[in-house]
């Protein structure tokens, strides 16, 4: 199961927390990292049980799950840039007076309006929560959908993909299996999604290539190297730095 599966398929409580655990590891769902039950880990001089470090990890490195929460695409979050900017300050705990002064939009009142209409938000989002998860207990015929990875931008009909056709995709153009090359390049976005998610997982999450290196990848894995990679990116697979030097994948 890659990472975004994993993020999708997470508890509100471990999404909140940044991590899941199982009888051996905590992951963390931001990034993949894992950290070993049983394992003493060396921080600045300091000893951190597996635990707290999986913490120290999240906070460190991603800065707060509710940053890193925000910052994913508006079709995932529901929320507008404007949403998003107000959020931002309400957690860093402004008053209502001190943002109103800082986004220079209406008066103190139009701030709590819009602290009004978030909570209304929250409120449908539980309760939409609860009809879909009422719901998974009737619908059998309901189709199991593959979730959109975590950056994914503009989701719309390209993710309605079920996970029968995924496979048949998978099929249809890895000929050889997954490890195998791709035959041909899928004329249909959602066909090529489907193809870009499968190749992304064949690179090393943990790793930053050089241009070189992910080209000699994704040579293996078609002759036109280049338009993999400019779809990777465009899909926000795979992410590099403004000149080229580096590449890796986005998580």
């Amino acid at each position: 199961m890659n990472l975004s599966d994993v993020f999708w398929n997470a508890s509100l409580e471990e999404i909140k927390c940044g991590y899941i655990e199982d009888s051996n590891q905590f992951t963390c769902l931001l990034c993949g990292e894992p950290v070993e039950k049983g394992v003493i880990y060396p921080q600045d001089n300091v000893l951190y049980e597996a635990s707290r470090y999986i913490r120290l990890h999240v906070e460190q490195t991603h800065g707060s799950v509710f940053e890193y929460l925000l910052s994913l695409d508006k079709k995932l979050t529901g929320l507008t840039e404007h949403q998003t900017t107000l959020l931002k300050h309400f957690y860093e705990g402004k008053s209502d007076k001190e943002i109103q002064q800082e986004m220079e939009i209406g008066s103190s009142s139009t701030i709590r309006h819009h602290r009004f209409v978030l909570k209304e938000k929250e409120r449908q989002a539980k309760t939409q929560l609860a009809i879909m998860e009422l719901l998974k207990e009737k619908d059998q015929y309901a189709p199991a959908f593959v979730a959109p990875h975590k950056h994914a931008k503009m989701v719309d009909d390209r993710y309605a993909v079920t996970t029968e056709e995924q496979e048949k995709i998978l099929e249809k153009y890895f000929l050889q299996g997954l490890d195998g090359p791709l035959s041909k390049f899928p004329p249909k976005e959602k066909q090529r999604l489907v193809v870009l998610r499968a190749i992304a997982s064949r690179l090393d999450s943990n790793s930053t290539y050089t241009e070189k290196e992910i080209n000699d990848v994704l040579k293996e894995i078609y002759e036109d190297y280049v338009l993999i990679r400019r779809y990777l990116i465009e899909y926000a697979f795979l992410e590099r730095k403004a000149d080229g030097s580096s590449y890796w994948v986005k998580k």
